[in-house]
């Protein structure tokens, strides 16, 4: 497959780029720009894993290549020590090609971007609202796993503790967006609800919004494009709640998105998280190609919260989750919850790179 002269001709080119990449990296201009500098950082070391792969295929045809020309030897034990030795090469190089595939997959500009959460109560009224505090858990745990940093940009607590009508959370770390994207999606849930005398098990659903962090300098907010209202903040926030106008809400005009948040006691800090949820949903809509409004964006990623439109089932009863893209169940339910999300996010992420591969992407 890497053998056409097209496809030489990408890998020197590659390696061309690899070389101006180390060049820049070790010179006094890189230094201007952290930004730039890590970015280029970043895209030496993907260049360099691909390089990689690519000489081991190279090498490993080379060693096919000797093995062969060892099956017209006299000797019958040389013989079969090369057919032995064929045999065992073939295998290594179908895994290193398929390595070098992935390899190859086009990236998501995105991959390495912080990333903007937002968990929405769907069907299944306080129920819902439960379990939308208990995904929140779940991610700022398997967020902790890894070492990144969680920051609340807005909540919405609903009448039962623990519960939220809405929460909205920015997790910042190293190629968060890249694992958590696939997170998007209803998540459903069965259990016993505390309330039910009965005893019977309740079905709610819950939405899932994953949206990478946009930079300013990705989407450009002008002044008259926004309108800024304050009020006073409600539940749970101190002695400044319902005392001083802290509470900050932001509408971008053109596109009708309205963000709400009074989660700090300053004014300033309210709007500054306000204006990074925005920016990661014009990013979204801009990504998307669609100019609607975050009603309508929102159903097309994440669906309206109905419980048949799930990715992800949670059953309490049973102690296990179903992934339903993959056809992964695992029965380690309270795990999973306490953030050990490891084995869906890997089989996801082969799942959807063996489709990117299925599509014929790539070289």
């Amino acid at each position: 497959m890497f053998e056409e002269p097209s496809q030489l001709e990408h890998f020197k080119a590659l390696q061309e780029q690899h070389a101006s990449l180390e060049e820049f990296i070790s010179s006094p201009q890189a230094a201007k720009s952290s930004r730039e500098y890590s970015r280029q950082v970043r895209r030496h070391k993907e260049l360099g894993r691909i390089l990689e792969a690519w000489r081991a295929l190279v090498k490993a045809d080379e060693e096919i290549q000797g093995a062969r020309e060892l099956l017209a030897d006299e000797s019958p034990e040389i013989r079969a020590m090369a057919q032995s030795d064929l045999d065992f090469l073939a295998g290594e190089r179908s895994r290193l090609e398929e390595d070098l595939k992935i390899l190859l997959l086009p990236k998501d500009p995105n991959d390495e971007k912080n990333t903007v959460i937002e968990i929405r109560a769907g069907t299944g009224g306080e129920e819902a609202a439960l379990f939308a505090g208990d995904l929140m858990r779940m991610y700022i745990r398997f967020s902790e796993r890894r070492r990144w940093k969680c920051d609340l940009l807005s909540v919405s607590p609903s009448a039962e503790p623990g519960g939220f009508k809405e929460a909205v959370f920015l997790v910042e770390g190293e190629r968060v967006y890249s694992l958590l994207k696939h997170e998007s999606g209803v998540h459903r849930v069965q259990r016993v609800p505390a309330t039910e005398a009965q005893g019977r098990i309740h079905t709610s659903a819950v939405t899932v919004a994953v949206l990478p962090e946009a930079e300013e300098v990705e989407v450009e907010i002008r002044p008259e494009e926004i309108r800024v209202d304050v009020f006073r903040s409600s539940g749970p926030g101190g002695q400044s709640v319902n005392t001083t106008d802290s509470a900050v809400r932001v509408t971008h005009l053109p596109t009708g998105l309205v963000v709400s948040c009074q989660d700090e006691k300053s004014q300033l800090k309210n709007k500054l998280k306000a204006m990074t949820v925005l920016r990661a949903r014009l990013l979204d809509l801009k990504s998307s190609e669609q100019q609607k409004k975050i009603s309508e964006e929102r159903r097309g990623q994440v669906g309206s919260g109905d419980r048949s439109e799930r990715i992800r089932t949670y059953n309490y009863p049973q102690g296990r989750v179903t992934d339903h893209r993959v056809n992964l169940t695992l029965y380690k339910l309270p795990a999973i919850l306490d953030g050990d999300l490891d084995e869906i996010i890997a089989q996801l992420g082969s799942y959807f790179q063996a489709r990117q591969l299925a599509a014929g992407e790539g070289l």
